[in-house]
């Protein structure tokens, strides 16, 4: 059942490329640099929120320690294709990718990722 979760992530690069698209294309223009990244923050968590209920509809899940796996995987997954990906692909270096993080610094990228990892448990709970 786990496999199914871990295949269901996949399409959620795409959610989030078209998330990064809707920013540079759209409103990215309009807004500061750190406004565009909270603004966006936030449209990433409700694109993935619509996507992770929709999958969560389709293959419920079994139980709460399961919901909770399959976040920490999905959490997992998240940060190792953000650095990977940025660093040796994309040729972000290493300050680019880690200054998303500091929420002192109003960034509020490490928001969106508690919310990826506490999703499936949400809406397994709100299935209940």
């Amino acid at each position: 059942m786990i496999v199914r979760y871990v295949i269901a992530w996949l399409p959620m690069v795409v959610v989030g490329i078209i998330n990064g698209v809707i920013r540079e294309q759209w409103y990215g223009n309009y807004l500061s640099e750190l406004r565009a990244h909270q603004v966006s923050t936030v449209t990433g968590a409700v694109l993935f929120g619509l996507y992770i209920w929709a999958i969560s509809r389709i293959w419920q899940l079994e139980s709460g320690v399961q919901s909770l796996s399959v976040g920490f995987i999905w959490l997992a997954m998240t940060v190792c294709f953000e650095f990977f990906f940025g660093h040796y692909v994309a040729g972000h270096p290493w300050s680019r990718l880690f200054h998303d993080y500091n929420i002192l610094a109003g960034r509020i990228w490490g928001l969106l990722l508690v919310w990826i990892t506490v999703a499936p448990y949400v809406f397994y709970r709100l299935q209940q």
